[in-house]
C-alpha cells in the first residue's frame, strides 16, 4: 500500500533518546532510516538530543548524528533535568524520551516527565518490576495526557504486552501465563546436546552478543522474573519480584567471582548442566528455560523437562514463546512466538510504540 503524500498540516513530534547503547544505537539507525518514509506519511520526528550516562548532546540541528564519532559531536555532561527540559521545549510541542539505559535511576523519573506532559517509551524493565508505589505513580502521571509504553520490556519486539492489554480491554480475564522469556537461554537451551561442554555455548553466546555483559545476568534468571512480573501487574496482579520462586543456574561458587572472573571460571557450569541434560534424557523430555504464573498467584522460573510433544518444545534459535490461558482461551491457550534476543529486534519494538504514541497526536500550528 502507497504512503499518503506530505501535507502541510504534518505532525512532529521531538525525541530524545537516554542510553545509546546497543539497542539505543539501533533505534538510532531505524529512526534516522524511516526519516523519509514517515515525512511522507506526515510525522516529523524530530532528535533533539541522546544522552548517555556521563555525557549528552542536544543539538538539534545535526541529521547526522548516530553515523558520527564523539570527536565530531558537542558533548557536555549529563543533567537529565536539563535534558528532558531541551526536548520537551518551550512552544508546546508533542515531546518523547526514550529510555534505552538499564538505570533505576532514570527509572525514577517517568512519574515526573509524564507529570509534566512528556510522553516516556522504555525497554527499561525497572521500572514496571520495581517498587509498586512508583509504578502507581506513573501510572497516575499519565492522567495528564502523556503516555507511557513498554512493549519492548517483555520479549523484546514481540507484541506480548499489548496482546494481552487486548485481551483485558475487551473483557477477558487472564488465567495463567506461561512461557520461555529469555531469548538467549532459548538459543542455549536448544543448542544444547553435551556434544560440548555448556561452557562452550554460553562463551558463543556471549560472543553473538545473545547474552549481557555479565552472563550470570541471564543464567540467574532474575531478568525472566521481571518479565513475569510485568505481565502479572499489566493483569491487576499485584505481584513483586520478591514473590517469584527462581531456581538460579549460576552454581554458588560462580556466584561469588568477580565480573571480570566469570568468563574465565564458565566450566563451573557444565557439571550441573551435564546432569539435568541427562535427567532429561532419561524422561525422553527436552530441556526448557520456563516462566509461569497460575490462577492462585504463584509465580516461578526454573529449568524445566518438558515432554518431547509440548509446544516449547519445538522453539528455535532465540525464539521466546508466550502462552496467555484466559477465560476465552481457557481449551487452546494464546500463543505468541518469535525472536526475542538481539539489539534490533528490541529497538523495533520501542520504534513500534513510539509509533503508536505519534498516531494519537494532533496536529499543532
Amino acid at each position: 500500500m502507497a504512503l499518503p503524500t506530505i501535507t502541510a498540516r504534518q505532525r512532529v513530534l521531538a525525541v530524545g533518546l537516554i542510553g545509546p547503547g546497543r539497542v539505543g544505537s539501533a533505534l538510532l539507525e531505524q529512526l534516522r532510516t524511516a526519516q523519509p518514509r514517515l515525512a511522507r506519511a506526515g510525522l516529523e520526528l524530530k532528535l533533539c538530543g541522546v544522552a548517555a550516562s556521563r555525557r549528552m548532546w542536544l543539538d538539534a540541528d545535526d541529521p547526522e548524528l548516530n553515523s558520527r564519532h564523539d570527536s565530531a559531536q558537542t558533548w557536555r555532561p549529563s543533567d537529565l533535568d536539563e535534558f528532558a527540559a531541551h526536548v520537551r521545549g518551550v512552544d508546546g510541542r508533542h515531546a518523547l524520551l526514550i529510555d534505552c539505559s538499564a538505570s533505576d535511576a532514570v527509572a525514577s523519573r517517568y512519574a515526573d516527565w509524564l507529570a509534566a506532559g512528556l510522553h516516556v517509551v522504555t525497554p527499561n524493565k525497572l521500572a514496571g518490576s520495581g517498587p509498586m508505589r512508583r509504578l502507581q505513580a506513573i501510572r497516575s502521571a499519565c492522567g495528564v495526557g502523556a503516555r507511557f509504553r513498554y512493549e519492548a520490556t517483555v520479549c523484546a519486539g514481540l507484541p506480548v504486552v499489548q496482546t494481552l492489554r487486548d485481551l483485558l480491554d475487551t473483557g477477558d480475564q487472564l488465567l495463567a501465563v506461561e512461557g520461555m522469556f529469555s531469548g538467549t537461554l532459548a538459543w542455549l537451551c536448544h543448542r544444547y546436546d553435551a556434544s560440548r561442554p555448556f561452557s562452550a555455548l554460553v562463551r558463543e553466546a556471549h560472543a553473538l552478543g545473545y547474552t549481557e555483559p555479565d552472563p550470570r545476568d541471564d543464567l540467574s534468571g532474575l531478568d525472566v522474573a521481571r518479565k513475569l512480573v510485568i505481565l502479572a501487574r499489566e493483569a491487576g496482579w499485584s505481584l513483586s519480584l520478591e514473590d517469584v520462586d527462581v531456581e538460579s543456574l549460576v552454581p554458588p561458587e560462580l556466584a561469588l567471582l568477580s565480573t571480570d572472573a566469570v568468563m574465565e571460571q564458565l566450566e563451573l557450569l557444565d557439571a550441573p548442566m551435564a546432569t539435568q541434560l541427562a535427567k532429561a534424557r532419561a524422561q525422553h523430555g527436552v530441556l526448557r528455560h520456563v516462566a509461569s504464573l497460575d490462577a492462585h498467584g504463584h509465580a516461578g522460573v526454573r529449568l524445566a523437562v518438558l515432554p518431547a510433544g509440548h509446544s516449547f518444545a519445538h522453539t528455535r534459535l532465540t525464539d521466546n514463546i508466550v502462552q496467555f490461558t484466559t477465560h476465552r482461551y481457557r481449551d487452546n491457550p494464546m500463543l505468541v512466538q518469535g525472536p526475542g534476543a538481539g539489539p534490533e529486534v528490541t529497538a523495533a519494538g520501542v520504534f513500534a510504540d513510539l509509533l503508536r504514541i505519534a498516531e494519537s497526536l494532533e496536529v499543532r500550528a
